[in-house]
């Protein structure tokens, strides 16, 4: 198993349900964002900037999960990021938003477990758990 397929699984088995209802090669989208330029912290930076600092708090805290809709999640990701995604899986750019704007915050929720964000990015982060769980 590769390094990149470690992390989609680690993040799939974490969110199971969801990843049900979404579409196949969803989860590897959602773990670019998160772990390859976009950073989890730079990305819920994001979100506070649009306006939605208020529901990704909600994400991150041991409370309900605020929903976003999927037009909010165009305004955060960008138009060109969504587009580029719909392509890579071939779906519209509204099943796109649509099924991010449902699989977004369960993924930052399973990742925030304690209610902060984790230090460092992503990837080093389930590196170093997958490290730790293997001594």
């Amino acid at each position: 198993m590769g390094f990149f397929d470690a992390i989609v699984s680690q993040v799939e088995g974490a969110i199971s349900d969801a990843i049900q209802e979404s579409h196949p090669g969803m989860m590897d989208e959602v773990t670019s964002l998160l772990g390859g330029e976009t950073s989890l912290s730079s990305l819920v930076e994001s979100f506070k900037e649009n306006g939605l600092g208020e529901a990704v708090a909600s994400w991150i805290g041991n409370g309900q999960n605020l929903p976003v809709t999927a037009e909010q999640i165009r305004s955060v990701l960008g138009s060109e990021q969504v587009q580029s995604i719909a392509e890579k899986l071939g779906i519209s750019t509204d099943d796109v938003a649509e099924k991010l704007s449902a699989l977004l915050p369960q993924v930052i929720d399973r990742l925030t477990p304690d209610g902060e964000l984790p230090e460092g990015n992503l990837v080093e982060n389930l590196l170093e758990g997958l490290l730790a769980s293997k001594s």
